[in-house]
């Protein structure tokens, strides 16, 4: 009887994958956190103490976002040879290093600019040759901290989806990625609570550092937790045929490429496939990039709601919320269509993203509906946000149906470095837009508004269109499912 229960136990499939997920989602939350910590405090926290205007803050984020673009090409390739357990720790390392650092720039423009103490930075006559001096020196500053900052969180993301694509058969990633992929959504649900907290009362170099430091908590559990999954001791046999099963009938030497043997750089743009995720990526991923950096400061502006404020608080609240209780359901519906319709995954994924597609095409009504009520853009920008992670959750997901394993990490690095180039394009042409049409008041319009409220309508313009572009792309590159062969 004893021998029966004990055969009956080791028979159990174990779990570890998705222990393994939740690494990937905290590594994900952690990455979005320090991203968000200048988005929340430059507007009523750094901005009055280094005499910053929008196109100033609109520099960083698009500088960080053309860095992050130019880093991504090549950190994908990085962790494909260092492999997915040193690769991400060097990334969070670098990551939050740089964090921590960017706590040190009010004290390193006092001690260029000759003043005795920070705050006699805020104190100098705005508009004067001093301010503007200020102004320079702690963007360039702040440029240098975003270019390290780039440097690590672009591994992020091509490590957990060469994870994901090692933990997960195929019909599963899209759900897994969309798991941990929601840590975006948490991090930046989190943020609008803590961040500007801190800031209040720490001051806002703290809120960088305090947020910094929780990277290299996460390293010591990735350290003592991670592992391939055919070397983990907390993997069994049945899970790990549940996770190989799309290799099922293929011949070791088959496996063997698909783990192991890697595609030149040169010769992955010469597939179509790689051409799609691209497509994919650069007509969507500054949409996202722009509601990230651009949501606090536009409650700020159009509605006077400062990020420390408890209504300025709910807002994004619950702006996140939405995005993070709708995306994780959006990576489970081709689960659905592979499961019910009997579709392949690639088709799957293709038919969910047409429908995520159509939701962003709500943007067009933020901007008037906010006539009657900030809550309305809040909901609305939420819904987009959302539909916008269950798109990217199956985005990713379709690497790992066309590529093999060993070139994931390369494939997630191109067409990050291509959303990369869109993210830096819309947000820097937000600032400069926005601080256009601020100064040009009623001279500047667009449907129906005037001033800066007419530069948000732009932007909102060009948000709700973008998905449904990027999927005929793709359906027009890739129609069918055609898997790269090594």
């Amino acid at each position: 009887m004893e021998n029966v229960s004990t055969l009956a136990v080791a028979a159990r499939k174990t779990n570890w994958r998705w222990v393994i997920c939740s690494l990937l989602f905290f590594a994900t939350t952690i990455n979005y956190l320090d991203r968000q910590v200048l988005s929340l405090t430059w507007k009523d926290f750094i901005a009055p103490e280094f005499h910053w205007t929008d196109s100033d803050y609109g520099a960083i984020t698009g500088f960080f976002s053309l860095f992050y673009a130019v880093v991504s090409l090549f950190a994908g390739k990085f962790i494909d040879w260092m492999g997915s357990r040193k690769g991400y720790l060097w990334a969070i390392f670098v990551w939050s290093l740089a964090a921590c650092l960017h706590g040190a720039c009010g004290w390193a423009t006092m001690k260029i600019e000759g003043l005795d103490s920070v705050e006699a930075l805020a104190m100098v006559e705005s508009g004067s040759a001093l301010a503007l001096s200020i102004a320079t020196v702690s963007v360039w500053l702040f440029l240098g901290c975003r270019a390290l900052l780039a440097i690590g969180e672009a591994g992020n993301f091509p490590a957990a989806i060469k994870v994901t694509a090692q933990y997960f058969p195929a019909k599963d990633r899209a759900f897994a990625t969309s798991i941990f992929n929601a840590g975006a959504s948490v991090g930046a649900l989190a943020a609008p609570l803590c961040i500007p907290v801190l800031a209040k009362i720490w001051g806002w170099e703290m809120a960088f550092v305090i947020i910094g430091a929780l990277g290299f908590i996460w390293m010591g559990f990735w350290v003592n937790l991670y592992s391939a999954p055919e070397k983990s001791k907390y993997v069994n046999e049945e899970e790990l045929s549940y996770i190989m099963q799309d290799e099922a009938g293929e011949s070791e030497s088959q496996i063997e490429r698909e783990e192991h043997r890697t595609i030149s750089f040169w010769r992955c743009l010469g597939f179509r496939q790689t051409w799609a995720f691209v497509a994919g990526k650069a007509l969507t991923d500054g949409v996202w990039w722009f509601l990230l950096f651009w949501a606090p400061a536009y409650f700020s502006d159009q509605f006077g709601y400062a990020s420390y404020t408890p209504m300025g608080q709910a807002l994004i609240f619950t702006l996140y919320f939405i995005v993070t209780a709708l995306s994780i359901m959006g990576g489970y519906l081709p689960k659905v269509f592979v499961e019910s319709k009997g579709m392949n995954p690639y088709a799957g994924r293709m038919r969910a993203m047409l429908i995520f597609a159509f939701f962003p095409i709500l943007t067009l009504f933020a901007q008037p509906m906010g006539v009657y009520s900030p809550w309305w853009p809040a909901v609305i920008i939420g819904l987009a946000g959302a539909a916008h992670q269950a798109w990217s959750a199956n985005l990713y997901s379709t690497i790992g149906d066309m590529f093999p394993k060993s070139t994931v990490g390369s494939i997630v690095g191109i067409g990050t470095m291509a959303g990369g180039i869109s993210s830096y394009i819309i947000n820097q042409g937000a600032g400069w837009l926005f601080d256009y049409s601020a100064n040009a008041g009623t001279a500047f319009s667009f449907a129906g508004f005037s001033g800066k409220p007419a530069g948000y309508m732009i932007v909102f313009s060009i948000c709700a269109v973008s998905y449904l572009i990027a999927w005929s792309v793709m359906k027009i590159l890739v129609p069918k499912y055609k898997k790269i062969e090594v």
